[in-house]
């Protein structure tokens, strides 16, 4: 062998593992920005959620007369005609981060009285603890008022 091949071949394997580290290094950034975003992702979920749990709180909340409603449908909580003046409780209904769709999971109030929360449509594994290793679909947003006043548990508690 002469010297020329055997640097030559030195260069070959050389230029082989620096495209393999490279490779590499672009793998793992690639991942590093994959669970970024759906850090992101999960983020915008429980905002997302939140908003409506608290649009459905207002409009439970606020029904007239004496007994507590439910929306019948989402777009209830964006014009709500029960009032002389439409209330708004949401300016819009929001697509699920996960899957990028206004297709929401409905959770249903006891007896069909209503919506009561929303739950994702995704399957995906979720990245924070929440997960107890479920999927997005069990993240749920409900609104549950309370049964009894902070004053009538305290009443209760307490030992004469």
């Amino acid at each position: 062998m002469t010297s020329s091949s055997r640097q030559g071949g030195f260069t070959y394997l050389a230029i082989l593992f620096v495209v393999a580290v490279t490779g590499l290094g672009v793998a793992t950034l690639g991942e590093a920005w994959s669970r970024s975003r759906q850090r992101e992702k999960e983020a915008e979920l429980l905002w997302i959620g939140n908003q409506f749990r608290q649009a459905i709180g207002l409009y439970y909340e606020r029904s007239p007369g004496g007994a507590k409603r439910y929306p019948t449908r989402l777009e209830d909580l964006l014009e709500d005609k029960r009032f002389v003046t439409t209330q708004r409780y949401l300016r819009r209904i929001y697509a699920d981060p996960m899957t990028g769709k206004q297709d929401w999971n409905i959770v249903s109030a006891a007896g069909g009285g209503g919506i009561m929360g929303v739950k994702s449509r995704s399957t995906a594994q979720p990245l924070r603890f929440m997960s107890a290793g479920g999927t997005y679909a069990s993240w749920e947003f409900n609104y549950e008022p309370e049964l009894a006043s902070p004053f009538t548990l305290n009443q209760a508690s307490r030992r004469p």
